[in-house]
Formats: structure tokens, C-alpha cells, sequence
């Protein structure tokens, strides 16, 4: 099945989503509420929508992120991506890479829509998008096995992980973050898609073997598949509940795809800013086989609220 989050005449709802129309559910509530009470709960709210709610059409509705996650962490299982990164700062993969699924903390508060504006973060000159997909956890797990944390993983959505990468090289200096380079923006959608219709596209090692392009202003920059990731989400899910607690909703980003899945790869690889940094105007487009597409404009940002330097001590 597929859930989505939407406005309709001023009004948030969810619902079920079916060809080009969404049936929305017959009580207002929060998507993450149902995901709580349980698969079956949710499951049992879509097929009620499916078959007593009046659909509207796609095109009427604002779509939001499917829901609001209490969680996301960001992971970096693709080594082409990190490969392409490193080249740029003259470096190559680091041994602890492969040692472990790496990830970073984001922003669950700075969660966008599929097609909402994307404003350019205070200050950056060098804005990047990042193609990614997401797993959606569904049900409290801690200290799991891989196979036991394949039952725990609800479903998937696109994620577009917004960079400021000026900001990001900056503040990375100090050994910690990334914080305002990744902090403004992080698109979520256009909806969720439950675990079991992307099981026909599972390969032989465990991984889903989906195809992900992301354009600019309608040209293809990039393109790979998501069967090229290091780790597949169900260790990714198990390693992030080890000595600690995974809870419906938490959201797993696979981390950038290689093969142009943000212009900072490229950067590296070709040693100047080409393609450009993004720009008001700019539409970026991210389709995922199996699950649909987001498009997203960049629109000017705000001034940064000026600080003052650190007091020294000495």
C-alpha cells in the first residue's frame, strides 16, 4: 500500500494513495499515530479509505512528507559517493568506512514536501542536493539482528538530504556535525510505500534493486541503482538499534547513491564546480523505481542573523 500526508482546502489529512488519486481516511489523525498502533492498525485504515472515502485527485492536493518522523538518521553506504567526495580533498575511502554503516543526525524538524520550495540556507554559496532512499521504522526494536530487523522496517519514501556545502566544509573543521550544512531543508516522499510491494525487486544478496535518477532543470545528473549499497537497510536498521532503542517512524536515509547523486561527487571527480552550485529557479528531480517522484524548486533564502565571533580565552 501507499500512505500519504496532504493538504486539501486548507486541511491536513492522510491517506491512501491509488493510481493518480488519494482517498483520504475517514477520522483526521497523524499518520505516525496509526504507524504506532501498528501495521495492521494502518493497513486497516487504508483499505477502510479505499473503500468508503470519495478520492481526490493527486493533482488538487499539496503533498507533505508522509509523516513526521521523531527520528532520521543519515547513513553513507554508497562507496562511489564517498569515493567521488574524498577525490576532492585529495584523500580516498578511509579503512573505518567499511567498517561500520556510518551516520549523522538530521534536522526531523526541517522535513519538506514533494514539491514544497526549497529555500537556499542563510549564507551558502554552494547549495547540493542529495538522492537517497529511505526506510520508515515501523515497529520498537533494540539490539536486533539484521533478520530480525527486517520485520521491523515499515516501509520506504524518497529522501533528498539538502546541503550547504560551504557551510558544511566549514564547520566539519572543528571535528563535529554536520550541523547548519544540513539543517534547513530535508525533503520526504511524495509518499510511503510499504515494505511489501518493493519485495518483488529484492536480488539475491538482500538488497532492493531499484533504479534512481535525479535531474536539473529536466537534464539527467546522475543515476545508479540502490542495489549498489554497502549495507543493506535491514543492517543498517540493526546496527542503529544496537545498545539503543529503533521506535515507529524513526527514519533510515540510505545515504547519497554514486554516479552524479549530488554535484559535491562530481565536484570531486572533476575538480572544479561543475555542474554549478544550485540556484533559485533550479528544479531538481529525483525519480526511484518503484516508488515515484519529487520535484522541488529552489527559491532565495534569508541573510544569515549576524554573530559574533567566539570570545577568546587566550
Amino acid at each position: 500500500m501507499r500512505f500519504a500526508t496532504f493538504v486539501h482546502d486548507g486541511k491536513r489529512q492522510p491517506g491512501t494513495v491509488a493510481g493518480n488519486q488519494v482517498h483520504p481516511f475517514e477520522h483526521p489523525v497523524e499518520l505516525l499515530d496509526l504507524v504506532m498502533e501498528g501495521e495492521q492498525s494502518l493497513r486497516g485504515a487504508g483499505e477502510r479509505a479505499l473503500t468508503g472515502s470519495l478520492p481526490l485527485p493527486l493533482a488538487d492536493v499539496r503533498l507533505l512528507p508522509p509523516l513526521r518522523p521523531p527520528t532520521v538518521r543519515d547513513y553513507m553506504t554508497f562507496e562511489s559517493h564517498v569515493a567521488g567526495i574524498a577525490q576532492g580533498y585529495g584523500d580516498t575511502v578511509p579503512d573505518e568506512w567499511y567498517e561500520a554503516p556510518a551516520f549523522y543526525f538530521t534536522n526531523p524538524y526541517s522535513m519538506i514536501g514533494a514539491h514544497d520550495d526549497v529555500p537556499v540556507p542563510p549564507g551558502c554559496v554552494r547549495f547540493d542536493f542529495e538522492l537517497e532512499v529511505a526506510a520508515v521504522i515501523g515497529k520498537p526494536g533494540r539490539d536486533l539482528t539484521p533478520e530480525q530487523a527486517r520485520g521491523h522496517i515499515l516501509g520506504y519514501t524518497i529522501l533528498n538530504d539538502w546541503s550547504a556545502r560551504d557551510l558544511q566544509g566549514r564547520e566539519m573543521k572543528v571535528k563535529l556535525g554536520p550541523a547548519k550544512g544540513k539543517d534547513t531543508a530535508t525533503t520526504l516522499g511524495p509518499w510511503l510505500v510499504t515494505a511489501d510491494e518493493l519485495e518483488p525487486h529484492r536480488n539475491p544478496e538482500g538488497f532492493l534493486d531499484l533504479a534512481l535518477t535525479v535531474q536539473v532543470n529536466g537534464e539527467t545528473v546522475g543515476q545508479d541503482r540502490l542495489a549498489n549499497m554497502a549495507w543493506t537497510f535491514e543492517e543498517m536498521a540493526a546496527y542503529a538499534s544496537r545498545g539503543t532503542w529503533i521506535r515507529p517512524g524513526d527514519v533510515l536515509g540510505s545515504g547519497t547513491c554514486g554516479n552524479g547523486g549530488c554535484l559535491a561527487e562530481l565536484w570531486g571527480r572533476n575538480g572544479t564546480f561543475e555542474p554549478p552550485p544550485l540556484a533559485p529557479g533550479d528544479i531538481v528531480t529525483m525519480t526511484v523505481e518503484g516508488i515515484g517522484t519529487i520535484s522541488n524548486t529552489v527559491v532565495e533564502g534569508v541573510a544569515p542573523v549576524p554573530l559574533p565571533p567566539a570570545r577568546r580565552s587566550r
